[in-house]
């Protein structure tokens, strides 16, 4: 974790909810975590990235309960690492998502995942009965980020979230896009969110040795899921993102504006979890996502700069991605333009 990482203080919020009537305790957690009670007022701050998993691991001590008081049951201490020992014994990561929503099922009364894959899609839907309004909005986000961070962990690899549906409304912060993805919407008809069903395929990679340190550094490692902004991964993706695709450079073009050879590029993203040109895709898919959502360009221009020579080849990526056309997907955004 480098020292400039920073998490939206919104995430702080989720951890603190269960203090919010107790102001003194709550002082006193915030200042031994080393985190300015005033950033707690400003909706668009953010704290160290540090502090804040200082803070995830002072919670847990003070209110015994690894997930925040979020739910009517909660998970005792210790229940984290009970479900992660099983899930490193199981053989490929859709067989160690459907035990990981099974066995959070065993501790959380109000939140209850399930797993659906359709096709060449997979989808996590979260059934929630919480009452109080925020901490069903933040129960919500923390177990979905509990889930796709244990999955990237267990495959060894960062998986890309391609839609990404929250039944709550919250504002929006700038980088959502790291975290969820750009297909991201607030007060859906459920919770939900969808990525490739062929990473379910992927082998469980980690073993009792790695889940060792991972228990050791696990806050650590959700905060860099959570916000990598610094990472090699997002040094791509902003720089594919301010040029037109058809200026975008080769890896090895890239390599050379980085100064690095192109092996070491590779090499490093891999450490990522992620390829060159998976995230060519990515950005290609966050583009035709973005302009889709907020702008009147017409479906063949969006084709274009995007990087499909046919229309019909841009039709047929758009509903491989989402399951949709882009007229349809346009739609439900922009229901004026029927």
């Amino acid at each position: 974790m480098r020292e400039k990482d920073s998490v939206a203080a919104y995430f702080v919020h989720a951890m603190i909810h269960g203090l919010r009537d107790q102001p003194q305790r709550l002082a006193a957690v915030l200042a031994e975590a080393g985190i300015d009670p005033s950033l707690m007022e400003q909706p668009h701050a953010r704290v160290p990235a540090s502090a804040f998993a200082a803070l995830w691991l002072i919670q847990i001590r003070e209110l015994q309960d690894e997930f925040f008081q979020l739910d009517a049951h909660g998970m005792p201490v210790g229940s984290f690492a009970l479900i992660c020992r099983a899930l490193i014994q199981e053989p490929d990561l859709g067989k160690a998502l459907r035990q990981c929503l099974a066995n959070f099922g065993l501790f959380l009364k109000d939140f209850h995942g399930s797993l659906s894959v359709r096709g060449k899609r997979a989808v996590i839907s979260l059934h929630t009965t919480a009452t109080d309004p925020d901490a069903r909005r933040f129960g919500e986000e923390t177990f979905l980020v509990l889930m796709i961070s244990l999955l990237c962990w267990l495959g060894g690899r960062r998986i890309p979230i391609d839609r990404a549906d929250f039944r709550q409304t919250r504002l929006s912060l700038s980088d959502d896009a790291l975290l969820w993805g750009p297909n991201l919407s607030f007060g859906a008809e459920r919770t939900e969110i969808e990525f490739a069903s062929r990473f379910l395929r992927l082998p469980v990679v980690q073993d009792l040795a790695s889940l060792k340190v991972f228990l050791r550094s696990a806050p650590q490692w959700l905060v860099i899921r959570f916000r990598n902004q610094h990472g090699l991964a997002t040094q791509v993706h902003q720089r594919l993102r301010r040029s037109h695709y058809s200026q975008w450079p080769t890896l090895d073009a890239f390599a050379g504006e980085l100064q690095m050879s192109p092996s070491t590029l590779r090499r490093r993203l891999e450490r990522e979890g992620c390829s060159y040109q998976e995230i060519k895709d990515e950005v290609r898919r966050g583009m035709a996502v973005q302009l889709l959502r907020n702008s009147a360009t017409s479906i063949g221009e969006i084709a274009e700069q995007t990087g499909f020579q046919e229309p019909s080849a841009f039709h047929r990526a758009f509903k491989k991605w989402t399951g949709e056309s882009p007229g349809r997907y346009r739609a439900r955004f922009q229901p004026h333009t029927l």
